[in-house]
Parts: structure tokens; sequence; C-alpha cells
């Protein structure tokens, strides 16, 4: 399902689950009028509504995440402790890295990590 936005992403993905508006702020807890401002893209949600979005839609919490602009809790905090992650970023950015760039730098971290994991 490609999306523009959090909102279009969020919106075309309750349509496809069949749930009203209503319903599911109800399922989420949440004021409808809330649910309806993040699908205008008029607010953006918190970590923990994600979580909550990704569990009721079926979506990847990381694909929301992404949509939503966050980086999370345990990210910022890996960021401020590490500035050379920070300075990474800051040049992925200023080399304006297209989608299949930007996909092959996740598939190395991701196997940096399974090495790593495979050695622990």
């Amino acid at each position: 399902m490609e999306a523009q936005t959090l909102g279009d992403y969020v919106r075309q993905a309750r349509i496809a689950k069949g749930h009203s508006l209503r319903d599911l702020a109800a399922r989420l807890d949440l004021a409808p009028s809330y649910l309806s401002d993040i699908e205008n893209d008029r607010r953006v949600p918190s970590e923990e509504v994600l979580k909550g979005l990704s569990r009721e839609l079926a979506l990847v919490f990381d694909q929301l995440m992404a949509f939503a602009g966050r980086f999370g809790d345990r990210a910022d905090r890996y960021l401020k402790r590490n500035p050379t992650a920070g300075r990474l970023f800051r040049r992925i950015s200023e080399a304006n890295l297209d989608e299949q760039e930007l996909k092959k730098l996740l598939h190395q971290a991701e196997q940096i990590r399974k090495k790593r994991d495979a050695r622990s």
C-alpha cells in the first residue's frame, strides 16, 4: 500500500480493514477527532499511538514511525550517546540518497547486527 503521508497511509489501512473512524478510535482509546487529525496530517501521534495503529491495522511499526518522522525514544537516546551516528545521518541527508541507496545502507546495517548477534 503506497501513500504519500502518514495520514493517507493510516486512512487507507483503516478503510481496507473495514473500520470506521469512530470504531478504530474506540479500539485505540482515542477521541475520533484526534484520529481524524492524524488522518488529515494535522497531528503527529506519539510512539504509543503508532504502536496501537500498527497493532490494530496490521501495519509495520517502523514504516509508521518513518511516515511520522519519528526515530523513537531508544534511537533518540542512541543518537545522544553516539555523536558519530548523528554525523552519519547528516551525511546521508546531505548526499540526498535515493530509496535504493538507502535500502542498501539499511541492508548493510542489518547484516552487521546479524553478525554481532551471532557472536553473542
